[in-house]
Formats: structure tokens, C-alpha cells, sequence
């Protein structure tokens, strides 16, 4: 894709030593090469190779290796050790690669942007691919092998009768990521009050920007369109307050959430595109003197920030035509063909063993809370009736469809953040839709006995999900049910990463359902584990502690020994006092949970670091809501 005599895309079929010669001679603004790997944490690598040496090598850059690495580099625990670190980077021919412009360094010779040519790669460690992105090309290519003999392997598949499984030539993998963000001035920050009541009285969603937030989406979406991700749209999301504007007519205060949609593609390309749009939006917003932040959860108290990740599947058949296995034959009678009520089924059931992949930080966390918009329960909504399309925000998977529009039909899977990994997550979602749509097309089942299983309710026996668990319902999550209730019905949800990893032991027959094809291989689970609870640790004492020191050092002492009000500010400061020591300090007869948690990570005892944790940031809140109330008496 070419625009202002710049080129953005350089598409798979270029990607041979002829085509990239005569490309890269014909764009000497492009002077560097950068390999991109994927490892288990999500992270992408980057270095900076001059051109030159790339096009000196080009054949056995794009035949043999394109750069090495060392376990050091990247987040492989338990399989690039320091005694066996060589990681060989195998550059990917399959996908788009793209041209990474820096808008601040021009080419004194051509005028132009430099640009640093992005290659995807995948990591080779003794002979074995051990990175993200292999273990998702795999995957897919696995579940389409297993779902293209079992389809034909059946002469009807209910919702499916029309059509003939003997023709289908390929399967088809529809998915698309949703990207949310907050963005700021650097230096400043606006009141938890502002931002809570203005989410409250939804003044902000989907309102008008202006000033640099306005010039920084309108030149994001651009951005994207040059790229050829085709931007659907860009828009103010739930929370934030309006910016405000200085005497030289600049805007200050600035504390918005914004979201990013572009059109769906397939497996590889949409992981590989989500990270190209992080990057994108990060340059643009900063360019326009604006902070892009994609935690999770990056303010306590208001609306935290998902990626929704949409799961479809449809069939090539042999005469071109493209049909959604999911949606049923009949739009009007039914919610979902087999294939779709199986996927959703298998995504629900093994719900426990994806999670760890989706949510694998302190701060992911911190997002899942209840009255947030943020799934905490393994529940989906289906509608009230194959005409009415659901509408439920609370649900942890959600059924996307339009009557008119078959091919529409998808499952969005409304956990994910904007830091997990995109790869691991889709790899593991078409896992265990697999598992389920398996055991529905076996089942014999017609679509309203389907229909009729998932709606079960909590002691009804089923074919396949769990006795004593419900996994639909069309009321609201949080208003509807009390946590007691929720936990009841759908399963405790885990506070804490390290309560999360624990799945993987804990329903060994599940995660037998990630690594059955030998994609995700129980090495890739253990290491992924392992990097996910050393990030944990680290968290826990490096960041979140630290961090929660600096807010209760800003909690001072406001009220004079002769206000009129003495007493009660002399309470409500000794309170504030107390409980900032039984945080934080140290004394002759208590030791601080700040300590308790030290102690209990090196002790090697998770289960009560993890308590401590859950018991640390709920008197955190209890702390900042006393202060403030402390604070806000002070006159």
C-alpha cells in the first residue's frame, strides 16, 4: 500500500530476494530491518539491522535464519536456559510485514520519514518452535485438519443442512480484536471524582473529541487505513472528563478513553495487526503531546480497558463461496448451528484453563471487578430470542449476530486486555471450541436440545458441561445476582495471577484439552506459567508495593491543633493513622502486610502471598476512601 510515496504494507507474495531487492532499491527512505518474536509474555522483539547487511544476506534471512537471540532476551523459562540460550529468529514469508516510519527522523538524502522494515518471526530453540506465534500458526492449522475430517465425516450437521460437507475446501478463521485505551497529559492528572461521576452519568461515551485528542484519533484511524488494517471506526469510550483549555488556547487536562475497531482478518495477521496498531496509536497520541496507556486498569475506581476478542469459523467451499459455520440454516428459529453452540460450549466448560493465558497480571486483575462492564463470570447470553440479537454487557462470552446477516455470526470473548497475548489467546480459544464443537456434532443432538443443554440449569445433568453449573443467562451479571449467587452458579472466579495458574493443576482434564493436538505442549503451558508467576512476584514487590508507599507518603496530616473541628479531624486521622500502619509499618508488636508479603514470597508460600495480596489492596481501598473522607472535611 502505497501513499505519499511511502510504503507501508509489503505483502506475502513480494516477500521472495527479487521482489524485496527491487522494492527496498526503489525506497532508500527504508534503512533499517527489525525481526519481530513473539515470546509466551506477549512481548515483541526489536533491533535495528541496517539494510545493507540485510540485503547482503537476504537468502539466508528469508531461507535459513534472519537473526539469533538468547533466552535472556526473551520470556521462555524452563526452555532457554543460560547454559543453552542460542533462540534462532525463522523469519515468517506467510504474513504482511510492515514499514515502521520514525516521524522525527527524516533522511537527509531523500527528504523522507526513515523507516524501519518489521519482518515477523518465529523463534527456534534445539530444533523446536518455542514462541507464540508458531504455537498459534499450528493450532490453527491443526483445528482446521480435525474440524474438516469430522465435518465430512458426517452427511448432515444440524443448522448446517444446507450444505454439502463433502465440498468444503478450506476452513476459514474470521477473528478481530477491539482496542480500548486511556490517554492524558503527561503531567497531569484529573480528580477520581470527576472521572467516577462523569462515567456514572455516561457523559463521555461515544461523545464528541476536540482539540489534540480529536487531531490524535482522526490521525490514528488515518494512520491505520495507510497500513491497510481498514479502521471501522474511532471513539470516545465510557470513561474520562472533558479536557480543558488554557489562556494560548491548548488542552489541558486531558483524561480520556478512547477505542480503536478495524476490520477482522485471520489468525496469524490478527494478532500480528493488533500489535502494529498498539504501536501506531502510542506514536500518533505522543506525537500529539498525549500519554496512550493500555493497562488494564491503569485508574482505580473508574472503567478499566478490554480488547474484545471475536471467534468465528466458515467454510470455503470448492465453488469460492464462503459460508459461517456457526450461523444455523434458519436465522429465525434458531440461535446457532452445532458448530456454533459447540464452540461456545467448549470456550465456557474450559473457561478455567484459558483464563490463565487471558489474564495473566496484577493489573489485568484489577479490571475484573463487578459494575465495570468487565466479564467475572463464565456465563454467556444468548438472546431472549433468535430475533432479538443479546445485547448483555456482563457476560464473559458473548453471541454476535444479525438475522439479516449470516455471515456475521461470531462469539466475542470479552476477557481479554489490551496486554494479553493476542496469539496465546486465540491459539487457545479454537482449542477448546474444538473440544466442544466435537462433542456437540457427536452428541446427535438437535439444535434445540442444544440449545435446551447450554440453558440447563445448576443439578441438570448434560452431555457434556458440568452438573452443578449454569452457563447462560439474560439477566445482568452483577445486578441480578449476588456474589454468593454468582459463585454458585458459575464458578468462584480467581483474584490473584497466582490463584489463576493454579487451574492448570487444578483441572488437569482441561488443560489435557489444550495440549491433546500437541500444539500447546504442556512444556509451552509450564513455561508460560512459570514466566507469568515470576512477573507476579515481581509485581507484587517492585510495583505494587512501591507504588502503594508513594500514595500513603501523600496522605498528610491536614487538620491545625486549634481548628474548631478538633476532635472529629483528631479521630478521623488516628484512624487514617492506624491502618496506614497495619499497611505499611513495622512496628515492636505487629509486622505490616507489606513485610507479611516479603516474607511469604521468599518463603516460597504463594498461597498466603496471594491471601495477602487479596487482604493488602482491599484495605488499600478501605485507606484511600478514609483519607479522602478525612481530606474532604479539612476546610
Amino acid at each position: 500500500m502505497y501513499e505519499n510515496d511511502l510504503i507501508y504494507v509489503i505483502k506475502t507474495e513480494e516477500h521472495t530476494p527479487e521482489k524485496l531487492r527491487a522494492v527496498l532499491e526503489e525506497h532508500p527512505e527504508i534503512m533499517f530491518v527489525s525481526f519481530m518474536g513473539i515470546d509466551f509474555a506477549g512481548n515483541d522483539t526489536d533491533e535495528k539491522v541496517p539494510i545493507a547487511n540485510f540485503l547482503e544476506n537476504l537468502e539466508t534471512i528469508l531461507y535459513k535464519h534472519a537473526a539469533q537471540t538468547d533466552g535472556s532476551s526473551v520470556v521462555l523459562p524452563g526452555i532457554a536456559s543460560l547454559n543453552n540460550a542460542r533462540v534462532d529468529m525463522i523469519a515468517d514469508l506467510s504474513v504482511n510485514w510492515y514499514v515502521d516510519y520514525n516521524y522525527e527522523h527524516f533522511d537527509s538524502v531523500t527528504g523522507k520519514m526513515v523507516g524501519t522494515l518489521r519482518i515477523p518471526c518465529f523463534l527456534l530453540h534445539d530444533g523446536v518452535f518455542v514462541d507464540s506465534r508458531h504455537i498459534l500458526k499450528e493450532t490453527l492449522y491443526y483445528v482446521k485438519g480435525q474440524l474438516k475430517e469430522l465435518l465430512k465425516s458426517k452427511k448432515s450437521i444440524p443448522g448446517l443442512e444446507h450444505i454439502n460437507t463433502e465440498e468444503i475446501e478450506d476452513i476459514v478463521y474470521t477473528c478481530a480484536t477491539e482496542l480500548e485505551f486511556w490517554v492524558k497529559s503527561p503531567t497531569e492528572d484529573v480528580p477520581i471524582e470527576a472521572l467516577s461521576s462523569s462515567q456514572m452519568l455516561q457523559e463521555q461515551y461515544w461523545q464528541r473529541t476536540r482539540g489534540n485528542v480529536r487531531t490524535a484519533l482522526e490521525q490514528a484511524v488515518t494512520t491505520l487505513g495507510q497500513y491497510g488494517l481498514e479502521p471501522e471506526m474511532g471513539h470516545k469510550e465510557c470513561g474520562g472528563v472533558r479536557g480543558q483549555m488554557d489562556t494560548a488556547g491548548h488542552m489541558t487536562h486531558v483524561m480520556e478513553q478512547l477505542e480503536l475497531d478495524w476490520k477482522f482478518s485471520s489468525g496469524l495477521q490478527t494478532a500480528d495487526n493488533e500489535i502494529l496498531a498498539r504501536t501506531l496509536v502510542k506514536e500518533v497520541f505522543r506525537m500529539n503531546g498525549l500519554q496512550a496507556t493500555f493497562l488494564a486498569k491503569p485508574i482505580l475506581g473508574v472503567a478499566g480497558s478490554g480488547e474484545h476478542v471475536h471467534v468465528g469459523l466458515a467454510a470455503k467451499m470448492k465453488n469460492g463461496k464462503i459460508i459461517n459455520l456457526m450461523s444455523p440454516a434458519n436465522m429465525k428459529e434458531d440461535f446457532l448451528s452445532a458448530v456454533g453452540y459447540g464452540a461456545m460450549m467448549g470456550l465456557l466448560k474450559n473457561y478455567e484453563v484459558l483464563n490463565p493465558f487471558i489474564s495473566a497480571t496484577i493489573d489485568s486483575f484489577k479490571r475484573l471487578k463487578p459494575g465495570f462492564e468487565a466479564p467475572i463470570c463464565i456465563v454467556t447470553s444468548l438472546g431472549l430470542a433468535p430475533s432479538i440479537p443479546s445485547r448483555n454487557r456482563t457476560v464473559l462470552a458473548g453471541l454476535v449476530r444479525d438475522i439479516d446477516n449470516p455471515k456475521a455470526t461470531r462469539i466475542e470473548m470479552r476477557s481479554p486486555n489490551p496486554f494479553t497475548n493476542t496469539y496465546l489467546a486465540i491459539a487457545v480459544f479454537y482449542l477448546a471450541a474444538l473440544d466442544g464443537i466435537v462433542a456437540a456434532i457427536n452428541s446427535g443432538m438437535s439444535l434445540k436440545e442444544l440449545e435446551k443443554d447450554i440453558s440447563k440449569k445448576s443439578g441438570e445433568k448434560s452431555f457434556y458441561l458440568e452438573t452443578n453449573r449454569e452457563y447462560r443467562t439474560e439477566a445482568d451479571v452483577f445486578e441480578d445476582f449476588t456474589e454468593e449467587a454468582r459463585a454458585k452458579l458459575f464458578g468462584k472466579p480467581p483474584a490473584t495471577v497466582w490463584e489463576n495458574m493454579e487451574a492448570f493443576q487444578k483441572y488437569p482434564e482441561k488443560t489435557a484439552v489444550l495440549t491433546k493436538g500437541g500444539t500447546m505442549k504442556p512444556i509451552f503451558v509450564h513455561s508460560f506459567m512459570e514466566g507469568a508467576l515470576a512477573r507476579w512476584k515481581t509485581e507484587l514487590l517492585k510495583h505494587l508495593i512501591p507504588g502503594y508507599i508513594e500514595d500513603i507518603t501523600r496522605m498528610k496530616k491536614l487538620h491545625a491543633a486549634d481548628d474548631v473541628n478538633k476532635e472529629w479531624d483528631d479521630k478521623m486521622w488516628k484512624q487514617v493513622v492506624n491502618l496506614r500502619t497495619e499497611i505499611a509499618q513495622d512496628t515492636m508488636n505487629s509486622t505490616s502486610l507489606f513485610t507479611q508479603i516479603a516474607h511469604a514470597i521468599k518463603n516460597e508460600d504463594f498461597d498466603r502471598a496471594s491471601s495477602l495480596q487479596i487482604e493488602l489492596m482491599a484495605k488499600m481501598e478501605d485507606l484511600t476512601n478514609l483519607y479522602h473522607s478525612y481530606a474532604m472535611n479539612i476546610f
